[in-house]
């Protein structure tokens, strides 16, 4: 039997700025349903680094990943969202009302009066090194893309490959979880945050991290799972290190999926949008998060919450083109109801 949903807006895209999003709409009295391809809400927050800790929310120096996501949960529970879980969208259809219906891969049909894109970076897969036999020791036989839960890395011995922000964060939080930690970087300075290729460095000089610049890992040793590497430097010098654990960070290669064929404007595999209130090419479809693009864009979450902020307003004035909306302040009126 084919599950059928009416709503306002179609959020496609349950991580932290598609559920904020919601609440945006919320105050707005636009009901949301939401879909993602993944089983669980908070996009990459839930499914590569729900222990990690997040620094640049406003009003929080510092929470971990998942405890975000909770957070914007109950945030949005006064708005009685819904939510397709596990299923991608996979086809859309524009009606000459100006709405849309949409269906995803089990069939599931949604009708709506706008939809938002919050795909983040759309599908995506991690960026895998060229290193001979590396898939071999994946599945939990020691290669590790990405760092799901900490604890599994407690008392291990670990090398961590890149130089990007991932790599610098997670050698500075396994540092204190791990054995040992060993970052290796092909070069002699970090893509990352300032900040935290300094804290790298005094971690190094403290002799709580090892760390290896103009060097690459080259090889993966083991019998059924990994247990050393061999780490090669730019001039040729090679040795090999006994580990428990190889984690390449390299970041992500996104996909956009089937909205790559949905006709909006797309440049360098992002949805080009209008700022004023973050539009597409297609009236009623809206891009906000990491999936879009502008001139002077910045890839943070506190940007996301802004941009579906502004893409609600947009929403409010094309489903309802004759009804005039006047800002109110949630700390005079509070938060209401659907």
């Amino acid at each position: 039997m084919t599950n059928s949903i009416s709503t306002d807006i179609c959020i496609i895209g349950a991580g932290p700025v598609g559920l904020f999003a919601v609440f945006e709409a919320g105050l707005l009295k636009l009901r949301c349903h939401v879909v993602d391809a993944l089983p669980q809400v908070g996009g990459q927050l839930s499914e590569i680094y729900p222990k990690k800790p997040i620094y640049d929310i406003p009003g929080f120096p510092e929470i971990l990943a998942g405890d975000l996501v909770t957070n914007l949960m109950r945030q949005i529970e006064p708005f009685h969202p819904t939510f397709t879980l596990g299923e991608r969208v996979e086809e859309f259809r524009k009606l000459d009302d100006g709405s849309f219906e949409l269906k995803t891969t089990d069939g599931t049909q949604i009708s709506c009066k706008a939809v938002a894109i919050a795909g983040g970076l759309g599908s995506f897969e991690p960026r895998k090194p060229a290193i001979e036999d590396l898939t071999t020791f994946e599945n939990g036989k020691g290669v590790h893309y990405m760092v799901r839960d900490p604890e599994a890395f407690r008392d291990q011995r670990l090398v961590i490959a890149g130089g990007g922000d991932s790599a610098l964060d997670w050698t500075i939080f396994l540092a204190n979880v791990a054995k040992e930690v060993t970052l290796v970087h092909r070069g002699t300075t970090f893509r990352g945050a300032a900040d935290s290729a300094e804290k790298v460095q005094k971690l190094h000089e403290a002799g709580k991290v090892n760390l290896v610049l103009s060097s690459n890992v080259t090889h993966v040793h083991g019998n059924g799972r990994l247990n050393a590497v061999t780490i090669t430097a730019n001039g040729g010098e090679a040795k090999q290190v006994e580990i428990d654990s190889f984690i390449p960070l390299f970041g992500l290669t996104p996909k956009l999926g089937p909205i790559g064929e949905w006709g909006l404007g797309i440049d360098d595999n992002a949805v080009e949008v209008n700022t004023v209130d973050y539009s597409t090419s297609v009236p009623g479809i809206y891009a906000i998060g990491d999936i879009n693009t502008y001139p002077g864009k910045l890839k943070l979450i506190l940007c996301g919450f802004h941009e579906a902020a502004l893409m609600c307003q947009g929403a409010f004035k094309y489903i309802y083109p004759d009804k005039k909306y006047t800002l109110k302040y949630t700390t005079v009126n509070g938060v209401p109801t659907l």
